[in-house]
This record gives C-alpha cells, structure tokens and sequence, in this order.
C-alpha cells in the first residue's frame, strides 16, 4: 500500500482542518455572516467540533481494515481539533449569546437539556484535551486509555446535543447518528471476533 510519509499527511490534514476557522474568521472581518451571525458562527464551529470528533473515531476502523498502522498517528490531532472547535463553540456562546452572564448560563445548563448534555460533553473532551500529553499518559498509565474511552461518550452526547437543539429539522443530526453507530457497532463487532478468535 503506497501511502504518503505520515508526517507530511498529519500537517497537511491539519492545515486544512483550520481552513473552516480562518474562513469563519475572515467572513467575521468582513461582515459575511448571515442575518444571524453569532447564531451561524455557532452552528459552524458546533459542525465542525462533530465533523472531527468522529473522524478521530474512524482512524481505529480503518487501521484495522487496511492495515496501516501509522494512521493512529492522526487520531489525536483529530481530537484535539475537534476540541479546538468545541471550545471556540463554547466561547460564543459564554460572550456572544450569553454575554458573560453567569447565573442565566448556569440556569440554562440546568433547565435546558440541550445545554446540558453539550457542557457536559465539552467536560469530557476538556478532560480528554488535559491528557493528551505525553506526561499525561505516563503518569496515568492504565487509568489514561480507560480515562479516554470516554471519547465515545463524548461523541454521542454531541450527536445527542445536536438533535436536541436543531428539533424540527433533524436531517443532519440524523445522518452524524448513523456514522457514529456504525463506528461504535464496529468496535463492537471487532471486540467479539477478538474473543471468538482468542477462544477457538
């Protein structure tokens, strides 16, 4: 299988995973944002935390179906995008939308489900984004990869905020729904081959 160096694929990946931002960010400066605009930012940056979120899901899926081992390398700098996007999400909401008001934003995380399942989301990849270093990982050791299987959590409670939020047209929210059960139920799958491999 002829693959390019996977240094040059991961910063190449990563240049064009922050195109989105520097568009996002140039339409701002230009005025380019819609009627709506904290309103498109925040569904642009929600998109984009999910659309990597679940890319960093894949890279398993398809190590173990091509083989090519070097492709896990890419795994992290997916979730650390897809954090990036979340936390630039987040960061709207706290100053655009909610304009630093602490006691309405604390009174919406409790009262609004939609709110609550995606602050806790962002927790999770927060806590995921913390220990990612290396030091993390040698100073957690096994506790580090039980810690970070919290990653399919995190991405059902995206999905699920998502849904939750756009409520009439559920169309995309659907489709990301699809991808991440069929992800999930591979994980599943290869699990039980595993063990049944292992016992024969």
């Amino acid at each position: 299988m002829n693959t390019p160096p996977i240094g040059i694929l991961r910063r190449a990946l990563l240049a064009a995973a922050l195109v989105p931002a520097v568009m996002l960010a140039y339409d701002a400066y230009a005025g380019n944002l819609t009627a709506n605009p904290v309103e498109y930012l925040e569904n642009e940056t929600g998109d984009w935390a999910i659309i990597f979120l679940i890319a960093s899901l894949a890279i398993t899926p398809i190590r173990r179906l091509t083989g090519w081992n070097e492709v896990i390398r890419l795994r992290k700098m997916f979730g650390l995008v897809a954090y990036f996007y979340a936390a630039v999400h987040v960061v709207i909401w706290f100053t655009l939308v909610s304009f630093f008001d602490v006691a309405t934003m604390a009174e919406d995380i409790v009262k609004r489900p939609f709110i609550t399942v995606g602050m806790g989301t962002f927790l999770i990849l927060t806590a995921l984004a913390v220990t990612s270093t290396t030091g993390a990982i040698r100073r957690l050791g096994r506790r580090w990869q039980q810690l970070h299987r919290a990653v399919y959590v995190a991405a059902i409670g995206a999905v699920v905020h998502f849904w939750w939020l756009v409520k009439a047209d559920i169309t995309r929210p659907r489709q990301w729904a699809v991808v991440l059960t069929l992800l999930l139920g591979f994980r599943l799958w290869w699990m039980w081959r595993a063990r049944t491999l292992s016992r024969s």
